[in-house]
């Protein structure tokens, strides 16, 4: 059932013809596009392909959503089905979004159909493989009824009954799947978690788990992410969407709405392919949760190192994996599917330097992994605690101040997992602090470096330190992993951590604290998996502004002044303070 708490909504743009690829609403219109057919001037299609356009399905409330079906026209026998579930509209595709991309993503438009829901599968590709594709406007999109839920309980229930109808048209076979990026994967743990008879596998690739700790308020702080440019120039309705900043006026702590929006991953039971990234400043953990949490072994994990958009449209390689995924669970075909590793993952080089992909192990965390803990000095990080004390400090307002401790690798070492910086801080100026912590790589010359989100091929420039600034985005250059904390929002539950090496907080209290004293803040650090050569250095930078590249910053409005950091933070060192970083090493 929904919560039972009053959500606030804002207002979004009506469906305009020709807006976001909106072509009007035309329930009971069917038409075949034929092979070779290319209403978008990119990739011809290579099969007729019928498409229902707005077809209604009514679901427990009484509510009426619409869908698109794309499926083989030809086909004689029943094909299952693949659902795109979220609220960006069912004919906005990839022409529309990524061009207000970076160099479009390295997403070439002749390997699109125009057919594509954004981040969904293409027809183009499915339906000659005996699959139908399903685009949906979720309640109050486009022509659907109702306000617009982003993820939580009422999506999640819309989502079940989508793919209980979907499962009972006269052309499935009864088995349906779902599929796709960021929120069409969020939606999906959400949706799964009811346990639908007919949803028979899933395919996150890099979603986010919990909205409030992994995107709106992660560590404890409120940050609109790219949501206003989701509402602003994507989303598209007859009434409103989900009003995230006024939610968190009425409770900047965690609530019943906000616990609305955490998937409970342990109550998932069909088979999942999931794909997750260091790269992502979103999704990262999602993926990292959904693995350990699914509580059977009909689970694989893909980490990558490039951008979601250009794998899933890009990756040819992917693509035929995803096809034996479902394959085997929505046709049952006995193939070489389950004989996958479970976990596969990528280590970062930086720089120029190609990735190492395919790092197979048993398990996540690797079974293997080596924690060390590394202490805070004098602008470096010790294998042994400093006999003395010392202060670093910086200033909280200021993007360019940070304090940094570095460690040189003696040798050559891979570090995969969970690292969690614990930091013993205070602040005169205020009874707050909001903590950012990132790792940055540096090359034996002692420069910082940047992470490429595409093989170094597919952009316009032969290296990254080519690329000039107006080019360097969130989508295209990872700096580092990162962890943030508010310290008021320090409280742990242990039995929630999914592992000692990320603390659950479960941000239900504020406890300020008295200006000038000493606190212990255990920050959990998204996952990482980085490659470091002999001579090479791994710099821990601690700050009071988000330390890498934001994500579509100038679509927000600043934060009220009660939320920002003011003055120095200073971080305590030594025997009484025993800052710390503790990094996972596995073998190499």
């Amino acid at each position: 059932m929904p919560v039972p708490v009053q959500v606030a909504y804002k207002s979004i743009g009506k469906p305009e013809l020709g807006v976001n690829n909106y072509q009007g609403f035309h329930p009971g219109k069917t038409e075949v596009l034929p092979k070779g057919w290319n209403g978008y001037g990119t990739r011809p299609l290579e099969s007729d392909i019928r498409v229902d356009h707005d077809v209604e399905v009514i679901v427990r409330d009484g509510c009426r959503l619409y869908v698109d079906v794309y499926r083989p026209a030809q086909e004689t026998e029943k094909v299952p089905a693949v659902l795109g579930w979220s609220c960006y509209g069912k004919k906005y595709s990839a022409l529309s979004m990524l061009p207000m991309t970076v160099w479009h993503c390295c997403v070439k438009r002749e390997h699109l159909s125009g057919l594509e829901k954004f981040e969904g599968l293409d027809p183009l590709r499915w339906c000659p493989r005996g699959y139908a594709i399903v685009s949906v406007d979720t309640r109050g999109t486009g022509n659907s009824d109702g306000q617009i839920p982003i993820m939580g309980s009422q999506d999640a229930e819309d989502g079940y009954d989508v793919v209980e109808a979907v499962a009972k048209m006269d052309w499935c076979n009864g088995n349906v799947g779902m599929a796709g990026n960021s929120a069409l994967a969020i939606s999906q743990w959400f949706t799964a978690a009811l346990q639908p008879p007919s949803l028979k596998a899933i395919a996150p690739w890099e979603g986010a788990g919990d909205l409030f700790r992994e995107q709106f308020c992660r560590g404890g702080v409120f940050s609109m992410s790219n949501f206003d440019l989701i509402t602003e120039k994507i989303i598209k309705g007859n009434s409103g969407v989900e009003d995230f900043a006024e939610m968190y006026r009425r409770s900047p702590v965690a609530n019943q709405y906000w616990n609305d929006k955490r998937a409970d991953m342990t109550k998932i039971k069909c088979p999942a392919f999931i794909t997750g990234s260091d790269i992502s400043s979103i999704h990262t953990m999602g993926a990292v949760r959904g693995y350990m949490e699914i509580p059977h072994d009909r689970k694989w994990i893909r980490w990558s190192s490039a951008q979601e958009w250009f794998e899933l449209y890009m990756d040819s390689h992917l693509d035929d994996e995803l096809r034996l995924f479902f394959d085997r669970y929505l046709k049952g075909i006995d193939n070489e599917w389950e004989k996958t590793p479970k976990v596969r993952w990528a280590a970062l080089q930086f720089g120029d330097t190609p990735d190492i992909h395919d790092i197979n192990a048993a398990d996540f965390p690797f079974p293997d992994t080596d924690y060390r803990e590394f202490f805070l000095g004098d602008g470096t990080l010790e294998s042994e605690p400093p006999k003395g004390a010392s202060v670093a400090s910086y200033n909280s307002e200021n993007f360019t101040d940070f304090a940094s401790f570095d460690f040189t690798f003696p040798s050559a070492s891979r570090l995969i997992g969970l690292p969690k910086a614990i930091l013993y801080m205070s602040c005169a100026d205020r009874d707050d602090m909001c903590v950012y912590v990132i790792l940055r790589k540096k090359d034996k010359n002692g420069d910082v470096l940047d992470h490429l989100n595409f093989p170094i091929s597919a952009i316009p420039y032969k290296s990254i330190a080519d690329i000039p600034t107006n080019e360097r985005a969130s989508l295209n250059l990872h700096q580092g992993s990162v962890g943030v904390l508010r310290a008021s929002h320090r409280a742990i539950d242990p039995k929630k951590s999914i592992h000692p090496q990320f603390p659950f907080h479960p941000h239900e209290v504020e406890e300020k604290i008295p200006p000038g004293e000493v606190v212990r803040l255990e920050i959990g650090i998204w996952a990482m998996g980085v490659d470091f050569e002999a001579g090479e250095s791994l710099s821990l930078r601690v700050g009071g502004q988000f330390p890498s590249i934001a994500e579509y910053k100038s679509f927000s409005a600043p934060r009220p002044e009660h939320e920002k950091n003011k003055g120095v933070h200073k971080i305590h060192c030594g025997p009484m303070h025993p800052s710390s970083l503790i990094l996972p090493f596995v073998s190499k």
